[in-house]
């Protein structure tokens, strides 16, 4: 008979009886019992000893809480080691797995590449934009795709296991969405860029939804273990600590979920635009760090919640500019990007003040990748940026090929976005022309870098993923 025991209790067990599993006796003899018991625990400490405290994972902003730092080395200079082209723009985020980098591609697949070479190890055909950041755990590689699947691939040969159906993706729409033209006609949200990327946590997959659903399923089976419905579309990655899942949704609420059963922990609710739909909805993902969570949204405020009720702690009202990008929180600072402001911000975890701020040139809706004492986050003009934590200031940046062959056509002579590349005529297809057409051929930098032993990885809207270091 196979007996399971809790890792907690035999690690104590085991710090009890000594560190080589023999119990002190003082000169005196050891019954049998006795011996066989500390033959037994002392295989069983030499089984927790030299078995690994967690499994192995790579997700989204580096782990189910979001943290978005990365240990060891950071890149000393964004210099080009190498960049792998797929077939359409990358806004997924990479995640890096003994050796691999694992990234979709809106040309509808998952690519796993080398790490060191560059080179194609295996692509895996999601028959839909793979605008989700891939989920590395236990050798498998779970993803969303644009055909409202969540696939679970095999990490080593690109090898489908199972693929779970919801009820279809959509973007996030309104009618006269941002005052646009004709008024009456439902639109899609043509900045909604990102599938809800898939937190992993104790054998369940946790990910959001076009359908408006929040969604846990067996990471084994691909079996539903529970849904919950929210008010619209859920793009943003759940992140799941201490057995809750914390979410939000376009439906201008934030959610936290009890993870076992997705029932309804808490909500709280965020600002509301009933005339154009502009200025709300939660598009980026929280981090959750001692006790708090923090995400940005786009009624123009950062907020910091207590995790276990859902109080407010603070907002920080962000001078009228969406916050797509998710936070990272390191050493009692929250460092995010803005769009409209165009600002790298490092506030204080505990009060909200802000602490000092970098201005930028473009919107940025990339995540800042915290490693080393810096922060690596992407711009829509094509670049990658380096700053110096500690320094408070850039260190560094890259250009895509993108950037000097199309900026002097988009770009003012500071560098700035011109007034009339995005917003021209007052329609939505003009909208998204200047998107698609205009911003998009300076090689956006929608993607999050991800970082590991001095690269910084990132994808770009060119549709190559980029390796960053010297």
């Amino acid at each position: 008979m196979f007996v399971q025991y809790d890792r907690r209790v035999l690690t104590a067990e085991c710090g009890r009886r000594g560190k080589n599993g023999v119990v002190g006796t003082m000169g005196r003899a050891i019954d049998l019992d006795v011996m066989k018991t500390i033959v037994f625990y002392a295989g069983l400490c030499l089984m927790v000893v030299s078995s690994p405290a967690q499994e192995k994972t790579a997700m989204f902003r580096g782990d189910a809480s979001h943290s978005g730092t990365f240990p060891g080395s950071a890149p000393s200079q964004l210099t080009l080691r190498w960049k792998f082209a797929t077939g359409g723009p990358i806004v997924s985020s990479p995640s890096v797995m003994d050796g691999t980098v694992y990234v979709g591609s809106a040309d509808r697949n998952l690519y796993a590449v080398d790490a060191k070479t560059g080179l194609m190890r295996w692509k895996f055909d999601a028959q839909g934009d793979v605008n989700s950041s891939p989920a590395v755990v236990d050798g498998v590689v779970y993803v969303v795709s644009l055909n409202g699947n969540l696939y679970a691939v095999d990490a080593a040969t690109g090898k489908q296991r199972w693929a779970f159906a919801t009820e279809g993706e959509r973007r996030f729409s309104e009618r006269g969405l941002f005052t646009a033209l004709p008024a009456g006609e439902m639109m899609p949200d043509p900045w909604d860029f990102y599938l809800s990327s898939p937190a992993v946590v104790d054998g369940v997959v946790y990910f959001g939804s076009g359908d408006g659903s929040v969604y846990a399923v067996d990471a084994r089976s691909g079996e539903l273990r529970w849904r919950y419905k929210t008010g619209d579309v859920v793009h943003a990655s759940p992140a799941v600590v201490d057995g809750k899942v914390y979410v939000g949704s376009w439906d201008t609420y934030f959610y936290a979920l009890d993870a076992k059963n997705g029932g309804l922990v808490w909500r709280f609710k965020t600002g509301e635009d009933k005339r154009a739909h502009l200025m709300m909805g939660i598009q980026g993902s929280a981090v959750v760090s001692q006790g708090a969570v923090y995400f940005g949204c786009r009624d123009a405020n950062v907020y910091a919640l207590d995790a276990g009720t859902g109080a407010l702690r603070w907002k920080f009202a962000t001078d009228g500019s969406w916050v797509i990008a998710s936070p990272a929180v390191v050493d009692g600072k929250v460092y995010f990007t803005t769009s409209d402001t165009k600002r790298f911000e490092a506030l204080d975890a505990a009060t909200g003040k802000l602490l000092y701020e970098l201005p930028d040139k473009i919107y940025s809706f990339s995540s800042p990748a915290i490693a080393g004492g810096h922060a690596y986050f992407g711009t829509f003009d094509g670049k990658v940026h380096d700053v110096d934590l500690e320094k408070r200031q850039y260190a560094g940046e890259f250009a895509t090929e993108g950037y000097y062959a199309n900026a002097p056509r988009y770009l003012d002579a500071e560098g700035l976005l011109k007034q009339d590349v995005v917003w021209v005529g007052g329609t939505l297809d003009d909208m998204v022309m200047g998107i698609r057409g205009k911003l998009f051929s300076m090689g956006s930098i929608l993607s999050s870098p991800a970082v590991q032993d001095g690269v910084a990885y990132a994808g770009s809207v060119d549709g190559s993923l980029y390796a960053l270091g010297k």
